[in-house]
């Protein structure tokens, strides 16, 4: 007889709530047993998954990233750059608020070993691109898109922990993020009244989900 094979909706519970576990209590509250008794399963499942406790944490983290590196991959590329790194950021921000646990493992666990610092590096690499067509097209000031991409970065990361922290309502870590990256663009380079337009297109692409975005392009355009 063929052995069973692996029932996917199994990994992805222990998946979840090793991450829940991790963002709750760091990785020293995650134990084989306990996370099998709280998935309902037996703890040869894990192995059966992962290969061992080592190899669940590493992909932990490799699933967070694959998650947001989907949702970024996601987000269309348009004639307008910097609308376009503007719903990037959304994109962003929505995953981080939507999947806490997992965004908690990925940036606050920090890698299993040497062999996962790596991970996550090419879901940056598409804000490095968004950066580097922004300067391609003239509305950012010419710079190093690594440096610009870090910033934005930095400043998204801190929003979204703001409100996984429970620092910021989610109304107005939305309205912050608009507004920090209005402020950031403008500081690249990019001329107001442009970066008015773009911050309207970007509330088309993301829909009517948050009216601060329409408070911001409607400042911008001053």
């Amino acid at each position: 007889m063929s052995p069973k094979p692996a029932d996917a909706h199994v990994r992805t519970a222990l998946l979840e709530t090793a991450a829940h576990i991790v963002a709750a209590e760091g990785s020293g509250g995650l134990t084989l047993r306990r996370l099998a008794r709280e998935v309902g399963t037996s703890t040869m499942a894990v192995y059966t998954h992962f290969g061992g406790m080592t190899e669940l944490r590493r992909e932990i983290r490799h699933e967070g990233f694959a998650r947001l590196g989907a949702d970024l991959a996601a987000v269309e590329v348009t004639g307008d750059p910097v609308a376009d790194f503007l719903v990037l950021g959304w994109a962003y921000y929505t995953n981080g608020t939507t999947d806490p646990d997992l965004y908690r493992a990925m940036f606050m666990d920090g890698p299993v070993d040497a062999r996962d610092a790596g991970a996550g590096l090419d879901t940056f690499e598409q804000c490095v691109a968004a950066a580097q067509r922004c300067i391609d097209g003239g509305r950012f000031d010419p710079a190093d898109a690594l440096d610009l991409a870090t910033q934005a970065w930095a400043m998204l990361h801190g929003i979204v922990s703001l409100q996984l922290a429970h620092l910021l309502p989610a109304d107005q870590a939305s309205a912050a993020l608009l507004a920090s990256g209005r402020n950031l663009f403008r500081a690249f380079g990019d001329d107001p009244r442009s970066l008015g337009r773009s911050l309207a297109r970007a509330q088309e692409r993301i829909g009517r989900g948050i009216e601060a975005i329409a408070n911001v392009a409607t400042d911008s355009r001053r």
